[in-house]
């Protein structure tokens, strides 16, 4: 899912404000005496949430949750202007990595007293990675809704074939067992892909080597010798011919026919390679991310807020709370296959698959983006210079010298 920068968001809401001040209406807030109506932004498809709302209106009578469903693609436009005529829903779902962007524009309520009333939306209740994505600042603008990470999806059959039937669980054991993959298969065969062009992969295993990409400082670490080297690892699977270097290779078709044993990506990958290559079924597994110094890997998925100009925000921080329950929650893995934010649901039997586990457990040591405002720019300069690195033949501490700099000067630094 990809955002607007600040920049780019603070000049369309100036743009959208004159001509969105009178197209407000109060459908948001629409009462006849006792009975309300809380209107709701899901990103997706309303029947993945309408079951859950019937829930919450049984629960709680006088009460209509009317839910508007809003594609990916366009809902971060509809809350641009959402938030520029200051009129939209009382509760969005956010995406994790909107939610520094728009708690800036001051679009997202502090959630802090309503976690003390209410004590489903502790954030001892959920997985750390997900609790830090819905802090902005000091505050807390969201609450953990639904979870997705990265895990290690491997070729059981293969990789015993080479010593490692439970898959790698170190770095220098993924380097070996890519070595012994690509020597057993000969021409035209690969371990796992590197995707340079995927924001996170790099950054996952930089935060596995030890380095915090921006620290608490707001200052870039780029050019410091964790990230360096973590450069340089991913680098040396494309130099010994252990990772293909276009981006022409079908992953899940050279998955089933073993030209390509491994590849790291989050849990909708399941389905999608039992329906594709049933072929295979029974001989692949998903794992924990091998470790250097952790094996961290990222956490993202969605969060709950609360919009800032509601005018109902007492009954949203109701619902929202509701929606932290164990009922809700696994209601929406019924109906959605989204991983559940609250560890608690976790013990239940729906997500005892193995595979689903395994994300489980990664969900245990991992973490999201770093939350400032200007991350996407900074991702995509750290793409750039990746390619250069990887595919250019940049000298890496020079290309991450300058990508340190550049970081600087997004953020501000002198």
């Amino acid at each position: 899912m990809k955002k607007k920068t600040g920049v780019t968001m603070m000049a369309m809401l100036m743009s959208f404000s004159l001509v969105a001040a009178g197209c407000g209406n109060n459908s948001n807030n629409a009462a006849s005496g006792d009975n309300k109506t809380l209107k709701v932004w899901f990103m997706g498809t309303s029947d993945t949430v309408d079951p859950i709302a019937k829930m919450y209106e049984e629960k709680n009578p006088g009460i209509k949750v009317d839910v508007q469903a809003i594609p990916w693609d366009t809902a971060h436009d509809k809350l641009l202007t959402a938030v520029a005529s200051k009129n939209g829903p009382d509760v969005i779902q956010m995406g994790t990595t909107w939610i520094p962007e728009f708690a800036a524009a001051g679009a997202l309520k502090d959630m802090t007293p309503y976690i003390e009333k209410y004590p489903s939306m502790k954030p001892e209740n959920f997985f750390d990675g997900a609790v830090e994505t819905t802090k902005y600042q000091d505050q807390t603008v969201g609450i953990p809704f639904y979870v997705e990470t990265r895990a290690l999806f491997y070729r059981t059959d293969m990789l015993g074939d080479v010593g490692y039937p439970e898959g790698p669980k170190t770095w220098d054991e993924l380097k070996d067992a890519s070595k012994k993959l690509v020597e057993k298969g000969g021409a035209g065969h690969y371990a796992l892909p590197i995707e340079g062009k995927d924001s996170i992969y790099p950054v996952i295993f930089a935060w596995q080597n030890g380095s915090d990409i921006i620290d608490s400082n707001r200052k870039p670490q780029f050019n410091q010798p964790a990230y360096v080297e973590t450069v340089n690892f991913l680098k040396s699977f494309y130099d010994e011919g252990l990772s293909p270097k276009g981006t022409d290779l079908d992953t899940v078709a050279a998955f089933k026919d073993g030209t390509m044993a491994m590849f790291i990506s989050g849990p909708w990958m399941i389905q999608t390679v039992k329906e594709k290559n049933p072929e295979i079924d029974g001989k692949w597994a998903v794992t924990t991310l091998p470790a250097k110094v952790t094996n961290t890997s990222s956490i993202g998925g969605a969060d709950l807020s609360i919009f800032n100009y509601s005018k109902n925000p007492d009954e949203a921080a109701k619902f929202i709370a509701f929606m932290a329950e164990q009922d809700a929650q696994l209601k929406y893995f019924e109906t959605s296959n989204s991983m559940p934010a609250l560890k608690a649901a976790w013990k239940n039997e729906a997500l005892q698959d193995p595979m689903i586990a395994a994300f489980g457990k990664q969900l245990e040591n991992s973490r999201p983006a770093p939350t400032v405002r200007e991350y996407e720019e900074i991702a995509q300069a750290a793409m750039a210079a990746f390619e250069q690195i990887t595919m250019g033949g940049a000298d890496t501490q020079t290309e991450l010298d300058k990508l340190n700099a550049k970081a600087n000067e997004l953020l501000g630094n002198k």
